[in-house]
């Protein structure tokens, strides 16, 4: 079998450097009939994100009467993926749905909507690599649109090791040819990262390589916090506008 090269005199084969993201394109309050909502482009993944809530929880025995509960739905659209994609949920899409929760429930201030429901519906478009980071990103950004409290943002990235190189933000042909590929979450608050709210690998890579892995997807996740920001001020300023 052809040895595939991921990596070409230094460069990635779309041109990008080791530590570059794919272009980025996020608009905040897209759906008018959700409490807030995103759609996110990030390289070819193309996701919306629609959050509901708080709202009154059905069916009633899943309330908590001490704080709020966060249900989070990932799915992609049968026409999303180049094979034509089953409808409904899958074993894929349910680990997703479990894990990008998992990372968003720290930053929500739960505690002040007891019995109540907060929804999240992710839905992919188009997919590419790294879809679990683009839909949570955009998750994030519609959270804030629909007002809900929260101790900071949610930015998520992707680092790979493809021909023993660490890149950020991998792309298809990396993500599957790769040698490992690492989803990181981040609690950003005031322009810093406190703290990691989701990670994730599959592969193999040395406690070095995990610790430059890390800095990597910080670098990136900052980056991609400030175009999450400035979709919500593009957003708050449409709005002064229309009431002006």
């Amino acid at each position: 079998m052809e040895e595939i090269r991921l990596i070409v005199d230094g460069k990635r084969l779309d041109g990008r450097g080791f530590e570059e993201l794919r272009p980025i394109k996020i608009e905040a309050g897209v759906l008018k009939r959700a409490d807030g909502s995103c759609y996110l482009e990030m390289g070819k993944n193309k996701v919306v994100a629609a959050v509901y809530g708080p709202r009154e929880v059905h069916p009633k025995h899943l309330e908590d009467p001490s704080m709020a509960i966060v249900r989070y739905r990932y799915s992609m659209a049968p026409f999303s993926v180049e094979d034509r994609k089953r409808p409904g949920p899958d074993r894929r899409s349910i680990e997703i749905s479990k894990v990008s929760r998992e990372a968003l429930e720290p930053v929500i201030m739960k505690e002040l909507f007891p019995r109540s429901a907060i929804d999240i519906f992710v839905e992919v478009l188009q997919a590419d690599a790294g879809s679990r980071t683009a839909c949570l990103n955009a998750a994030s950004v519609a959270l804030v649109d629909a007002g809900i409290p929260m101790r900071g943002m949610v930015t998520s990235v992707a680092v790979a090791k493809v021909d023993g190189v660490l890149v950020l933000d991998p792309m298809k042909e990396e993500d599957y040819y790769g040698e490992a590929d690492i989803p990181f979450a981040f609690l950003i608050r005031n322009g810093k990262i406190e703290s990691i709210t989701l990670l994730q690998m599959d592969g193999r890579v040395t406690a070095e390589e995990l610790r430059r892995a890390l800095e990597l997807a910080k670098k990136g996740a900052m980056q991609i916090y400030q175009l999450q920001r400035d979709a919500i001020m593009r957003k708050y300023i449409r709005e002064e506008e229309v009431v002006e």
